[in-house]
């Protein structure tokens, strides 16, 4: 039986992930590095720490990493975050959640201001246990730090009755170094094949399809068991 969930925030509850690979990529523009969007899209996910050497070296990295990490943060607080909209019906699927007496978790690499913004935007405060945000962990994911915090804040639980919902191979990466399932969500543009190679054990459209899947399914949770492939019709982001 499924008991914790621990719920991505970007991507997964909020669709912004074209809007912090554009933040990404004028910033790196500013610091003398032209990116193409899909390139830096398909890294978003990551923390800072994970992401920035994809693109830079030591020597740049020591020589004003720390400058282009603030530069991005302030330019996507100011030009990017008011345009993140929440997800389909993430406070009903919460609600859902609770109901059925699962425990839930939001574990994000944003900053804690952003976060408090996206429970603002789902209007999902007091639907959830704790949340873990960028200063909580020593590493962003692909490293598993994000969610062995998430585990610590539920009292660490046995892995086999908590499950990871997230929309990027990055969460289910991370998510696998700690033994736990990921459901991975289409709803931040990562494609199915990607996901699934990730370690995704079932794939949804968005929070909207995990509800209704959670309302309908007579099983404990939406999917049939391990090895379970894809729970959805619509296997191709949008």
């Amino acid at each position: 039986m499924v008991e914790n969930v621990i719920f991505d925030v970007d991507g997964t509850l909020v669709d912004s992930v074209d809007e912090h690979a554009e933040a990404w990529r004028r910033a790196f523009l500013h610091f003398g590095r032209d990116i193409p969007f899909a390139h830096v899209r398909s890294q978003i996910g990551k923390g800072a720490d994970q992401l920035i050497p994809i693109f830079f070296n030591d020597e740049e990295l020591e020589r004003f990493g720390k400058e282009l990490e603030e530069y991005r943060s302030t330019l996507f607080l100011r030009e990017f975050l008011p345009k993140v909209r929440p997800l389909p019906r993430v406070r009903e699927l919460f609600q859902r959640l609770r109901q059925k007496g699962r425990r839930v978790v939001l574990a994000s690499s944003a900053q804690d201001e952003e976060l408090k913004h996206y429970v603002r935007l789902c209007n999902i405060e007091g639907l959830f246990e704790a949340r873990t945000s960028k200063e909580d962990v020593a590493a962003s994911k692909p490293q598993p730090d994000i969610f062995e915090a998430a585990l610590a804040r539920l009292g660490k639980p046995e892995t086999t009755v908590t499950v990871v919902v997230g929309d990027s191979p990055h969460d289910a990466l991370a998510a696998s170094k700690l033994g736990l399932s990921t459901v991975g969500v289409l709803s931040g543009g990562f494609s199915a094949e990607d996901l699934r190679a990730a370690g995704c054990r079932a794939l949804v459209k968005d929070p909207a399809e995990l509800l209704r899947l959670e309302e309908e399914s007579s099983a404990d949770w939406p999917w049939n068991g391990p090895g379970a492939v894809a729970v959805s019709k619509d296997d191709e982001p949008r």
